[in-house]
């Protein structure tokens, strides 16, 4: 048995299990990755799929995911990685690619625009040692490294990952803390001082996306958008507002009102200077 240090849930693992993200495990009295390597998706993309608008904009990237996520959103696009009960199945079908490959891959798809690597697809820092590894050798090598996150992480984990990290988009997936916990078995807390510290050192972008009936509200949004302006140069933070469809286990909602996705973001823009709108 060994506890988990990389989340506010300090999961208490036994010898051979797996935590609640299913992708840490405990092997000889230690915690460690169970997904290290196991790439389930990669792919080069847009720099603004990530969604980053205002980090090397018209660039593409390299982007890797594994498998395994320390919140349940039960309206998760990724849900077969992120949620699956099968992690044993999609570790043994997951393309194991050590971090001199990974590298490698980055390299030969430069000349296609790419600039380097996004740790994206699941939550990646439950990885966060593969993503440490891997980039490192990409910052040695002159590209740049960007982590899509759910920021749900100890500081210590981002302390040890932020000197090799260029840019972040961290969900900000409500300003309630019944959202985080009742819907996602989360903790707001720990999200709202992650992105306060990563603003602190590197480029960072948030998203949300606007749920009907959960987190919909002008109130809310105000309330969200101005404590982003609060945080160290936060009216300059790129807020992206994204429009819900129906999926995995919330189909019980409508799609958002493309018109409430447009009402929220004038909101934002209150408060925030670069406000965008995604999925409408």
């Amino acid at each position: 048995m060994a506890v988990c240090e990389v989340c506010f849930r300090h999961c208490d693992i036994a010898e051979g299990r797996l935590g609640f993200c299913k992708g840490r495990t405990c092997r000889d009295g230690e915690v460690t990755a169970f997904n290290y390597g196991k790439v389930t998706s990669i792919a080069l993309d847009p720099i603004e799929k990530k969604p980053l608008k205002r980090f090397f904009p018209g660039s593409r990237i390299i982007s890797v995911g594994s498998f395994g996520c320390n919140l349940h959103c039960p309206y998760c696009q990724n849900y077969e990685i992120s949620w699956s009960d099968g992690v044993e199945y999609l570790a043994s079908r997951a393309r194991d690619i050590c971090p001199e490959e990974l590298l490698n891959i980055a390299l030969l798809y430069k000349d296609k625009g790419n600039i380097g690597v996004a740790y994206t697809y699941n939550e990646p820092l439950i990885g966060y040692e593969y993503v440490l590894d891997c980039a490192r050798l990409i910052h040695e090598n002159g590209m740049k490294n960007v982590l899509v996150t759910n920021g749900m992480i100890e500081l210590s984990i981002l302390n040890k990952i932020i000197p090799y990290i260029d840019a972040m988009n961290i969900d900000l997936k409500s300003f309630d803390d019944d959202f985080y916990a009742k819907l996602l078995k989360g903790n707001r807390d720990q999200v709202l001082r992650f992105i306060e510290e990563a603003n602190k050192h590197c480029h960072v972008e948030l998203t949300t996306l606007i749920i009907p009936d959960e987190n919909d509200s002008v109130q809310h949004i105000r309330n969200l958008s101005s404590w982003v302006a609060s945080l160290q140069n936060g009216k300059d933070i790129p807020l992206h507002i994204s429009r819900f469809f129906p999926c995995f286990k919330m189909t019980d909602r409508k799609a958002t009102d493309v018109s409430k996705v447009y009402e929220l973001a004038d909101i934002a823009r209150e408060k925030l200077n670069y406000v965008y709108t995604g999925n409408c």
